[in-house]
């Protein structure tokens, strides 16, 4: 596979990794850029991996809760300037409260909202506002309680990130500051129990492979790997996390401190995993001139 200049500068950004560096993971890989990530890694040359979840569309997310259910919403559009729209940000509240009506996005579409079915209020203003528009997705949380945060606020209720904590118990206060930490620090999963195993055992391979590049032997490699897939679950998992409101206790130490236990969360991030297309400026600057 051809290894372009939008490529390695791709693979730079995401990992901190030189050019040449960047150039032959991609090489090495035959261009899969995941792959060249790990390669990077297990080398020493990746700074920081950063989440392959980055924002590259427009438009706002929305958080809705009635009682014990809440519910995020992402609409998406092709400008930031439509995410200011009173008229796109009334729509985009509308949706979320639908949305706590439905159990699915597809089912969301499909629902009933001012005697229309919510795509094709999304349809019609498309055509008033002049961009293309979307429900992307949604997601829901249920608990004893439920809070709800949005990082870049737009309007009421709706931004660029929008969070929402569910709890065995009422309380507001730290259920805010949960939804504040997580927004911060984008976690992969509640506790260990449900971070996928496939993740775990992707991670656990990159470390074995990075450790063996030390050069140690498999017996200690063993024993290495033990403490850093521990110290890789108090990254990646929410309640063993360092409280960002107080680092001295986690997430977990500081719910119990609270006297809840948080039982669920939700976490979108508008644009999130979509790549906008970006063409190359040489290029554009060549076309123009041909």
């Amino acid at each position: 596979m051809a290894i372009t200049a939008a490529m390695v500068k791709e693979l730079r950004d995401s990992t901190g990794a030189g050019m040449m560096d960047a150039k032959k993971a991609l090489t090495e890989n035959d261009g899969n850029m995941e792959a060249a990530v790990d390669w990077l890694r297990t080398k020493g040359l990746a700074k920081a991996a950063k989440k392959a979840g980055r924002t590259a569309a427009e438009g706002l997310v929305a958080v809705a809760v009635e009682g014990g259910k809440g519910v995020a919403v992402e609409v998406n559009s092709e400008t930031d300037f439509v995410g200011k729209n009173a008229d796109f940000q009334k729509m985009v509240a509308g949706i979320a409260k639908v949305a706590l009506t439905v159990d699915s996005t597809e089912a969301l579409k499909a629902a009933d909202m001012n005697g229309k079915t919510v795509e094709q209020t999304v349809t019609d203003a498309v055509a008033v506002i002049g961009e293309n528009m979307g429900v992307r997705r949604m997601a829901m949380v249920e608990g004893a309680s439920v809070v709800s945060y949005v990082h870049n606020a737009a309007a009421t209720d709706m931004g660029n990130i929008g969070v929402l904590v569910a709890l065995s118990g009422e309380n507001a206060a730290f259920g805010r500051q949960v939804a504040m930490h997580i927004a911060a620090t984008n976690p992969a999963a509640l506790n260990e129990a449900e971070l996928d195993d496939a993740v775990i055992e992707k991670e656990k391979q990159v470390q074995m492979d990075i450790a063996r590049e030390s050069g140690k032997p498999e017996a200690v490699i063993e024993k290495m790997i033990v403490g850093r897939m521990k110290k890789y679950m108090a990254e990646v998992t929410l309640v063993n996390q360092q409280f960002v409101v107080n680092p001295d206790v986690t997430v977990g130490e500081a719910a119990k401190e609270a006297g809840v236990e948080i039982t669920g969360y939700v976490r979108l991030e508008k644009g999130e995993g979509i790549e906008k297309a970006e063409e190359d400026f040489a290029a554009e600057v060549a076309k123009l001139n041909s």
